[in-house]
């Protein structure tokens, strides 16, 4: 073939040469942006995200030291002199003997086997915010790795907003439900969010069926709890602490007399940094409204008004989230402000 021929072949080919490689670009672009798509995040997309170099980039963004040991065991407890400098919430020192006693009947302090052994885990956090109202999330929430929900957040007649599966429900006395069955699978392990002396003392109370002490509580937490023994786990404070100290550098024991500490959502939304190779959120954000009467969750009928005297610096913990979004750290799976 001369070589005039050759060219003249080559230039044919040239528009094919050209299809293949836009093609080829189409669909990988098409496979990134549907890694970050928000709404439409699947668990293949998830697990597209486990491992290279975005997991590592997202642990060098945080600066964290991981740590997947999430619960408090007993053996920590013996041949230990000094577990903790610091008190609840955010340390042990002085609650060791009612920490034994809740340990020594719970006993189990372990994430089932199914979920500890996998070489990625992908989690959603499900906050208890407006906004995951009429969603339609529930099918996607339900095909991740680990589903953390919050206090007593109901699921039944909820189910297509907010999904039926939990693998974990945080909880504290005042926001714990008398029976757990009612809006969590047989398998959901609760997850005790030790904030004082006494929510170690109610659950003691509960486990060994002794005189209720109402006093120390600023809402009166259930005298009867149904839940499962085998299915309590009590978070290690350490978690509280470096939420507080590492992710919203708030002071962990401040002078003024009212204190401010992480809410359940933004601790959980750091237990999941720690545990899991992909995390997602959902149901975050308060309503920007001035009004008074907008409720504040997608269940029930509290109001902005409810937070007014609460524990907790909310406008604190929307920064902290936005961060942890810029790095890539968390996605939403919704549109949000």
């Amino acid at each position: 073939m001369s070589q005039k021929a050759t060219k003249t072949w080559c230039l044919r080919l040239l528009p094919l040469l050209l299809f293949v490689i836009s093609l080829v670009a189409y669909y990988l672009t098409y496979a990134i942006l549907e890694s970050y798509k928000g709404t439409s995040t699947t668990l293949n997309s998830s697990k597209s995200l486990c491992g290279g170099w975005l997991a590592q980039k997202k642990w060098e963004s945080l600066n964290f030291n991981r740590r997947t040991h999430l619960f408090l065991k007993l053996k920590d407890f013996f041949w230990r002199e000094h577990l903790s400098k610091l008190a609840l919430p955010y340390g042990v020192k002085g609650s060791e003997l009612l920490l034994m006693k809740v340990l020594a009947v719970t006993s189990n302090y372990q994430v089932p086997a199914n979920i500890e052994n996998l070489e990625c885990r992908t989690c959603v956090v499900i906050g208890n915010g407006f906004a995951i109202k009429n969603s339609s999330l529930g099918s996607i929430i339900n095909k991740y790795d680990v589903v953390i929900r919050l206090n007593d957040a109901p699921v039944r007649g909820y189910e297509e907003d907010v999904g039926n599966k939990t693998t974990m429900r945080f909880f504290y006395p005042e926001s714990a439900s008398y029976n757990p069955g009612l809006h969590n699978e047989p398998g959901t392990l609760m997850v005790l969010v030790p904030f004082k002396l006494q929510d170690l003392r109610w659950l003691k109370e509960i486990l060994y069926n002794e005189k209720r002490v109402r006093k120390g509580f600023w809402k009166p937490p259930p005298q009867i709890w149904l839940g499962d023994v085998s299915k309590i786990r009590v978070l290690d404070p350490h978690f509280l602490q470096q939420t507080a100290d590492r992710l919203l550098q708030i002071p962990l024991y401040p002078k003024s007399k009212q204190p401010v500490h992480p809410t359940t959502g933004i601790l959980a939304v750091f237990v999941a940094l720690n545990y899991c190779d992909v995390v997602h959120i959902a149901g975050f954000g308060y309503p920007t409204s001035n009004s008074q009467k907008q409720p504040i969750h997608y269940y029930g009928y509290d109001t902005i008004k409810s937070m007014k005297n609460s524990y907790h610096d909310i406008k604190h913990e929307a920064e902290a989230l936005r961060r942890l979004e810029d790095s890539g750290a968390i996605l939403y799976l919704h549109p949000h402000l």
